[in-house]
């Protein structure tokens, strides 16, 4: 059974850091692409971060560019997102998810992900 378990999620002051994990079982994380996502009440889930199978390239969305950087530990089975000088626009649920394809090229499209973790909350109070 394959599982994904996001966790770091927090409250934190608007200027502070906070790093999620994603740990993997029941599938091999070096064969899937990765990416983070988050998603806010009323609104659809959005692109955050993403990352190829070896972690060579990686792909981030304009808000978060300069801020978080996303990375992977293959033999750990785990994906990160440490996340710098946060906002409070950054305030969300985060989820990580896996992506069979985005061989060359992380993938944007929640709908090219296969399988997905439950959520961890990141809020930022200003």
């Amino acid at each position: 059974q394959v599982q994904l378990v996001e966790s770091g999620g927090g409250l934190v002051q608007a200027g502070g850091s906070l790093r999620l994990s994603c740990a993997a079982s029941g599938l091999t994380l070096s064969t899937y692409a990765m990416g983070w996502f988050r998603q806010v009440p009323g609104k659809e889930r959005e692109f955050v971060a993403g990352i190829i199978r070896s972690g060579s390239t990686t792909l981030y969305a304009d808000s978060v560019k300069g801020r978080f950087t996303i990375s992977r530990d293959n033999a750990k089975n785990t994906v990160y997102l440490q996340m710098n000088s946060l906002k409070p626009e950054d305030t969300a649920v985060y989820y990580c998810a896996a992506d069979r394809g985005g061989v060359l090229y992380p993938r944007t499209a929640s709908l090219y992900y296969d399988n997905w973790g439950q959520g961890t909350q990141v809020t930022v109070s200003s």
